[in-house]
Parts: structure tokens; C-alpha cells; sequence
């Protein structure tokens, strides 16, 4: 058997955004129509070190793919001249089980996020929508505003906030538009501001559209700050006490999630459902059913919505897929005999 590796750097060659954002949409519709499974998650907290290992996996039957992905978070390998982010990922033929690939999992997970967190936003925010918040400015804001700039043209204000760090927001903000070229290919119009959002208070009650990227575990964003009619993609509650919004946000929100039972064992809604704040039956449906038409998205300009994403390994299976197809395409990648 022939096993096509891909490099970090060969995967960045192959990718692009908009290929990866409708990936993602259609394998949403169809875990909506029940051609997918999610596997059991599996994560682990390494202490002392501080590290965090977690395995997703699941199968999707529209295009007969299985596999899973291993990410390591370890924060502290920055001292070390260490990546902090890595992981690998195994991609196969479900028809037969043999392996396709094998590959690095940490750009594709960057991307496919970006992606989800973006997707969420142009479904459920205000069709006027133009001031947009980051809340975190690690790696993966980036690929957050990148898709969302996609999706989203109309916006023309864009904060990022780190309210541990403002040093760092104010690096992430100084290069973000070389960035967005480099990387993405994305030429920023001269219309859109970009800006450090040193008051995170005062950044909300102006945003129409959050994203939240980070690690707390703690709420960032109170209740009193938020205005009516914000959307809110929550995307770094992936874990067990992972939280970054006030758990009264979500009460009379209208709330959609990637993957019901995953969101509220491990997503953001973990802790509202655990206090009582809301109950399973609040939620309004999955991403993938609003993509169908089968429910409702926003039905007021005056409504706050919620977009709770996980991360599910079905989006890393299709965006794997793509980016073996197109590196055999421009002969990229190394296949070997195993």
C-alpha cells in the first residue's frame, strides 16, 4: 500500500480558504442528513507540564472517509524553541480501510476552524453587520478573520482584543495585513480599520459580531457589555471548564452548535447547562440543519445569537481529503510503501 505524507509546509501549498470554507459547509449538511458519525472524544490533561493531548475521529459516509487527529497543546514549548501546537492526522477509504494519508494535523485544524468559526457568523449575524471582534490574538485568530472576511465583506471595523496581553494584540493588529496577504492571499481593502481593543468593555458594547479564540476558563465577556442583536462564534471552549462567555449570555439567545452532545459536554454550553442557564432544548439546532434550511437562523435584528463549535473530526476528514487530492495534482508529497 501507497501512503501519501504531506508536510506542514506542502499542506500550506496546496490549501486555500475558500476551498476549505466550503469543505466544511458540506459536510455539515451532511452530518445534517445523517450521512456522518462523530466519534467518542478523547482528551488529556498532562500535569505538571501543562499540556493538553486530545483524539477526534468519526466517519463520513457521503464520501466514505474515516480517520482521526491527535493534537498536543503545549504552551510552554515557546521557552523551549518548540512549536506549542502539533499533531497528526490518518485519513481513510472506508469503502476498503486502507489508508490515504497520513499528514501534519495543526494547519488543517487552523483552517478548518477558521472556517467553522466564520461559517456560524454568516449565517447568524445581522446582514448589516460591519464591526467585528477577535478575542484572542494567538495563531488562530488569523485564520478567523481570514474566512471571515470572506464571508462577512461588509465588515469594516475590525478589534482584537487580548485582555492578558495587549502587547500581543498590538503585534497581531501591526501585522495582520501583510499576513492576510501572505498567507491567505487576501488583499485587505483600505476601508476596513483595523484596531488593538485595549478596553475589552467598550469593544463588545460596539461589536456586532464576536469571536472568542482562546484558552480561558474563565468568562471574558459579561452579559451587561453585550448589545442586542450579536452573534457570537464561541470557538475556544473545545475542553472540560473551557469557558469564555458569561453563561447569562446565553439565556433567550438563540443558539446553534456543530455537534449537539460534544457542545455540551465539552463546548461552551458546558456550563451554562450545567447551571441551569439553559437546557438542551434551548438550542435551536446544528450548524449543519440552519445550512439545510430544515430550522430558523436569526429571526430579529434584536436577537443575540450563538454559534457554540467544537471542532469535529469530520471537518479535518474533508479538508485532508482535499488537500491529498490537490497535492497529487501538483506533485506534492511523499508516498511511500507500507
Amino acid at each position: 500500500m501507497k501512503i501519501c505524507i504531506l508536510s506542514r509546509d506542502q499542506i500550506k501549498q496546496t490549501l486555500e480558504m475558500n476551498q476549505v470554507i466550503k469543505g466544511v459547509e458540506e459536510v455539515y449538511q451532511l452530518k445534517s442528513q445523517d450521512k456522518t458519525e462523530v466519534w467518542p472524544h478523547v482528551a488529556y490533561d498532562f500535569i505538571p507540564e501543562e499540556g493538553v493531548m486530545d483524539i477526534k475521529s468519526g466517519y463520513v459516509k457521503g464520501v466514505q472517509l474515516h480517520g482521526l487527529k491527535m493534537l498536543n497543546s503545549f504552551p510552554h514549548n515557546s521557552g523551549k524553541g518548540l512549536p506549542t501546537f502539533n499533531g497528526m492526522m490518518m485519513v481513510f477509504d472506508s469503502n476498503t480501510g486502507i489508508p490515504l494519508g497520513v499528514m501534519d494535523a495543526s494547519y488543517i485544524t487552523c483552517m478548518r476552524t477558521g472556517a467553522a468559526g466564520a461559517i456560524g457568523a454568516k449565517m447568524l449575524a445581522k446582514e448589516d453587520s460591519q464591526n467585528l471582534l477577535i478575542v484572542g490574538s494567538g495563531n488562530q485568530a488569523a485564520y478567523q478573520l481570514a474566512a471571515t472576511l470572506l464571508l462577512l465583506p461588509q465588515i469594516n471595523t475590525v478589534r482584537v482584543a487580548n485582555p492578558r496581553n495587549v502587547d500581543e494584540a498590538r503585534d497581531f493588529v501591526s501585522g495582520i495585513v501583510d499576513r492576510l496577504k501572505g498567507e491567505f492571499g487576501i488583499t485587505v481593502s483600505t476601508n476596513i480599520r483595523f484596531e488593538v481593543a485595549e478596553n475589552l468593555k467598550e469593544a463588545v458594547e460596539n461589536s456586532d459580531v464576536i469571536i472568542t479564540v482562546t484558552r480561558s476558563r474563565s468568562p471574558l465577556i459579561e452579559k451587561s457589555w453585550v448589545k442586542k442583536g450579536t452573534h457570537f462564534s464561541c470557538v475556544g471552549a473545545d475542553m472540560k471548564g473551557k469557558q469564555e462567555i458569561d453563561p447569562e449570555i446565553f439565556r433567550g439567545a438563540r443558539i446553534f452548535v456543530d455537534d449537539k452532545p460534544q457542545c455540551i459536554e465539552v463546548g461552551e454550553l458546558e456550563i451554562p447547562v450545567k447551571k441551569g442557564v439553559v437546557r438542551e432544548s434551548d438550542i435551536s439546532g446544528e450548524i449543519g440543519e440552519l445550512l439545510e434550511g430544515k430550522v430558523k437562523g436569526r429571526t430579529s435584528n434584536e436577537e443575540i445569537t450563538i454559534y457554540d463549535t467544537t471542532g469535529i473530526a469530520l471537518l479535518d476528514l474533508i479538508t485532508a481529503k482535499v488537500a491529498i487530492d490537490l497535492a497529487k495534482e501538483k506533485n506534492l508529497g511523499t508516498f511511500i510503501e507500507i
